[in-house]
């Protein structure tokens, strides 16, 4: 697996070389929009070649339009995972899943010295997702700010999308879900209800995000892990309100992605630090 930060054509340029990330001062669920949107400054240029990019590639999974406010992604900081699990359960309790349905599996990942290391895996909100091109309904489809849903009102529950994943980041919806605890929602791609005989998958909580809420697992991570992030803005944040330029981060940490030579330009960064390799099989 190769280390990877955004290029210029992939979203706004970060600080001048050996600038700090920024610490918050603490994110209120209600105002992470408002801190994404500090480096908004010039990020409509720069989605202009992010967008150009994406229109090169064979198998074009949608481009960022112009207008996009917003293009989501996730880092996830393996120095600081200790295998909890907590974003797995934050998940399930949000979205009424059972057991067996981990949107956010925790993987045991073996490292270069024979030991082992915990790896989140959410959905990765691929570019080039081919789960998308093989659904024989349209039922999963990608927003213009890179969210990839399932519409489980059309799914037919053909399972392509599932054996087309290299991440195995869907599950199929053999029983009734769970009731819901809240008042019941109604469905949609961004806060799908489960329903038997559909598939189902990590939609990055897409109903809280334009409430300027964090998604559960990012919020429920006790460790500070995971972040929210954006590659218009160049920020992203974690449960702690730390606040960092997302550009930098990346570069300074040498992020990577995972089974990125599968050619899906997946928007998960993780960064490493303890002899980690992400190259294998989880």
């Amino acid at each position: 697996m190769q280390s990877h930060t955004p290029s210029p054509d992939e979203g706004p340029a970060g600080p001048p070389p050996g600038a700090a990330p920024t610490e918050g001062p603490g994110l209120s669920r209600r105002n992470l929009l408002a801190t994404l949107g500090v480096a908004a400054t010039g990020g409509a240029l720069a989605l202009v070649s992010y967008r150009d990019e994406a229109q090169a590639s064979t198998k074009q999974a949608g481009p960022v339009p112009k207008k996009a406010q917003h293009a989501w992604c996730m880092v996830i900081d393996l120095r600081m995972c200790d295998g909890c699990k907590v974003c797995t359960t934050s998940c399930q309790t949000r979205h009424s899943l059972r057991e067996e349905q981990t949107w956010i599996k925790v993987y045991d990942m073996e490292d270069s010295t024979g030991g082992t290391f915990p790896m989140p895996r959410p959905c990765m909100m691929c570019e080039n997702p081919p789960c998308m091109y093989v659904c024989p309904v349209g039922a999963t489809l990608r927003t213009d700010e890179g969210l990839v849903l399932v519409d489980t009102d059309s799914c037919v529950g053909s399972r392509a999308c599932m054996a087309a994943c290299p991440y195995e980041a869907r599950y199929f919806n053999w029983t009734e879900p769970l009731p819901a605890k809240k008042m019941p929602m109604p469905n949609t791609p961004q806060m799908p209800v489960a329903k038997k005989g559909t598939v189902g998958k990590c939609v990055l909580c897409a109903d809280r995000l334009p409430q300027g809420e964090l998604p559960a697992c990012v919020q429920g991570c006790p460790m500070g892990v995971l972040y929210i992030g954006d590659l218009v803005t160049d920020v992203a944040v974690n449960s702690f309100g730390k606040t960092v330029l997302l550009s930098e981060f990346l570069k300074a940490n040498d992020a990577v992605r995972f089974k990125e030579e599968q050619g899906t330009n997946p928007r998960v960064y993780y960064i490493l630090g303890h002899g980690q390799d992400l190259g294998g099989e989880a």
